[in-house]
């Protein structure tokens, strides 16, 4: 099947669906310093807009949700695609496998993964930055005093997706086939009792990427066997927001109320010996619960909060690259035994 080069250039918003608006809203708000700018309702729906830096976040709950929390809980149920060509676009996603469905808004609507769709948008209609097809109305900052803090997330860096086990070649032959996606990298991280292997796509732009992790299956039941099963199924992991400097960001993030997921004094001993570049800034990171890598491009930080939600599905990270293209191996084995540790730890 030919490639589609020019479709889904860049990700328009994406949208939450939830039981329990109000609490999403302003943990997204008061703990990741979003703000929140407008407000729609419909008969079967009401929404919530939300921005920092280039990234949108729409906020859903009513009947038109309910379907996809009683099958997934709270979590990403759309992420938007702006197309150069979305006739075109449409045609190479149902040729690829996808279904269409309709949409209250009227934009085409193409499944992706999980219950997760991707409504298609014209390159060009999000120059406002509101979704189309919803009556917008504009609102203040709904929580007066973070006004003058500061907003450290810039732009939305990947969307890390969890599917089954087998799969993976599946869904990036599906991505390149329905929108351009080239293959960037693969890892497998194998840690004994079970594993993960990874690739990620990206769009040709550049601006859009998903990093696809599915389960061994032909080792031991681990963290993505119970994201899958918490889910029902695959769906979006995490979201990974790009700030400019990660550091004084966390001590901002956790004094707002987000947890971290916990590393080990162990990582930075190990971390001393594998990046010795980074020797002065060892403690900070300590201190901080920071992961560190490099790549052949440059070094790159990360850290990972706690899912907020109550299924314990989607959770956040921040990442910030110093050079770096690529998500480092060693921190994709730290990420992985992080929530490893996590999810043994709270079951």
């Amino acid at each position: 099947m030919a490639l589609v080069t020019m479709a889904g250039t860049d990700i328009a918003y994406i949208e939450l669906y939830t039981s329990n608006k109000k609490a999403v809203v302003d943990y997204l708000v008061t703990a990741l310093g979003f703000v929140r700018t407008a407000d729609t309702v419909a008969v079967d729906r009401s929404s919530a807009l939300l921005r920092q830096g280039s990234v949108q976040l729409v906020v859903t709950t009513g009947p038109a949700t309910w379907g996809f929390l009683d099958a997934h809980g709270d979590g990403v149920a759309d992420i938007a695609f702006a197309c150069d060509d979305v006739p075109e676009a449409v045609r190479a996603a149902v040729a690829a496998g996808a279904r269409r469905s309709a949409s209250a808004t009227g934009a085409p609507v193409v499944s992706g993964f999980g219950g997760v769709a991707h409504t298609l948008l014209p390159a060009d209609a999000h120059g406002d930055g509101l979704p189309p097809g919803h009556s917008w109305v504009a609102v203040p900052d709904a929580v007066p005093d973070t006004a003058g803090r500061a907003r450290h997330i810039r732009l939305l860096d990947h969307v890390a997706v969890c599917v089954e086990g087998g799969t993976l070649d599946t869904y990036a032959d599906f991505y390149r086939d329905a929108f351009g996606f080239s293959r960037y990298s693969s890892e497998y991280v194998d840690v004994g009792a079970h594993a993960m292997d990874s690739i990620v796509v990206r769009g040709a732009s550049g601006r859009v990427t998903f990093t696809f992790v599915a389960p061994d299956l032909s080792k031991g039941t681990g963290q993505l066997d119970a994201f899958l099963e918490r889910n029902g199924g695959p769906g979006v992991q995490h979201l990974a927001f790009l700030v400019d400097d990660l550091i004084p960001a966390v001590g901002d993030f956790r004094a707002r109320g987000i947890e971290f997921l916990s590393v080990p004094d162990t990582y930075y001993d190990a971390l001393l010996e594998r990046l010795p570049g980074l020797r002065d800034g060892i403690d900070e990171l300590r201190s901080a619960q920071v992961l560190a890598d490099r790549d052949e491009w440059g070094h790159l930080l990360q850290l990972f909060s706690r899912s907020p939600y109550e299924r314990n599905t989607l959770f956040y990270e921040l990442i910030q690259r110093r050079g770096s293209r690529g998500f480092g191996s060693a921190n994709i084995r730290a990420l992985y035994e992080a929530v490893e540790r996590d999810r043994l730890a709270t079951e």
